[in-house]
């Protein structure tokens, strides 16, 4: 078997692993969307501060799903990766929040993309099958940002 193969092979499953954390970031959106919306946020309770609630419980979800997702993405997706300036990190935390914001900065860089794509697409296409198609780009392009710039050292140079 070719070694090129091989690393197509692995590549694949890392891909893999990055749309399962992406799942389970989704379902981590969707419980803190809730919670802060129903109860954190319920003093928010005026018909004039329903969007400003909203606003609250979505800016909270996001954050969140964005951390769970960074955390399991380089604990599990990229865990051969060391940092992403190609040293051995010397201040750890200042390596992890330099990651983070890479990442945070590839996820939004994604969204945009998905939310242009599908307004795009859907002149020539169902809305849902436009939105399909935007969401499988945006995660190509969300998991090529991510391994090639957020954790882009390979520990076995």
């Amino acid at each position: 078997m070719k070694a090129s193969v091989v690393i197509q092979w692995l590549a694949g499953i890392r891909y893999i692993k990055f749309g399962l954390v992406g799942a389970g970031g989704t379902v981590v959106n969707m419980i803190v969307l809730y919670l802060a919306q129903e109860h954190f946020f319920a003093t928010i309770a005026t018909i004039a501060d329903t969007r400003q609630r909203l606003y609250a419980s979505l800016a909270l979800a996001i954050a969140i799903a964005t951390v769970h997702n960074f955390t399991w993405n380089r604990l599990w997706t990229w865990a051969d990766r060391v940092s992403a300036d190609g040293e051995y990190p010397q201040n750890g935390t200042s390596i992890i929040a330099r990651q983070l914001g890479r990442y945070a900065m590839a996820s939004w860089l994604g969204m945009a993309l998905q939310y242009g794509l599908t307004l795009y697409l859907s002149h020539s296409l169902h809305y849902l099958l436009a939105n399909g198609i935007a969401i499988v780009t945006a995660s190509i392009s969300n998991f090529l940002a991510n391994d090639r710039w957020t954790f882009s050292y390979r520990a076995n140079k």
